[in-house]
């Protein structure tokens, strides 16, 4: 089994916000930037291959706790938002009342105007997890929060309906093992990664 360690990136200001960011390229805070610079991956993982998604936000977050450039995987980036872009769930709630209920309620195909579904995510990455697992090389990815629900979704078959499997975390990595045909299965979430809480 091929090894995949799950890295979300570090605050940005649209998070403090509680904007949903999708493709938009918000960088992480200076504060954030700082916070990373003390993570810490377990030595377990050393000799792991490193990929991030495109976005600023993975990128110098993967950079600065390498501490080497790491090469861009395009099917890593955030599942796109569409023209929610920017905005804050919570008013979206309030604006669309039960049309957006009626489109929560639909879990893995919950679709924002012009944007992706989860389960889409979960498509577009299959086939990176199967290259993964035929190249046999365990591996650390820094990408985004709605990759790495798909990603839990995928491993705990949660059609993303009702309360989460797990929790996910801040500044923590997840662990997840591939099988031959790049199907996860979760080993260990919510590694810490330090033991300061975000700023």
């Amino acid at each position: 089994m091929i090894q995949l360690l799950a890295i979300r990136h570090a605050p940005t200001a649209w998070n403090a916000e509680k904007r949903l960011q999708g493709h938009t390229d918000i960088p992480i805070t200076a504060e954030a930037r700082d916070w990373v610079s003390r993570w810490q991956l377990p030595r377990d993982f050393d000799g792991f291959d490193w990929i991030s998604s495109p976005l600023n936000r993975c990128r110098v977050t993967a950079e600065t706790l390498r501490g080497m450039p790491v090469a861009a995987e395009q099917r890593l980036i955030e599942m796109s938002f569409g023209e929610w872009e920017g905005q804050i769930l919570p008013d979206l709630r309030a604006n669309l009342g039960s049309e957006m209920q009626e489109n929560e309620d639909r879990g893995l195909d919950f679709l924002p105007p012009n944007g992706e579904s989860p389960r889409m995510v979960q498509t577009r990455i299959a086939p990176l997890l199967m290259e993964l697992a035929a190249r046999g090389q365990h591996t650390v990815a820094v990408t985004h929060f709605g990759v790495i629900r798909a990603l839990m979704a995928r491993a705990y078959d949660w059609p993303m309906l009702g309360k989460p499997p797990v929790k996910l975390r801040q500044g923590c990595a997840h662990l997840f093992e591939l099988d031959e045909t790049g199907h996860p299965s979760a080993v260990a979430m919510n590694i810490p990664l330090t033991e300061e809480e975000a700023p």
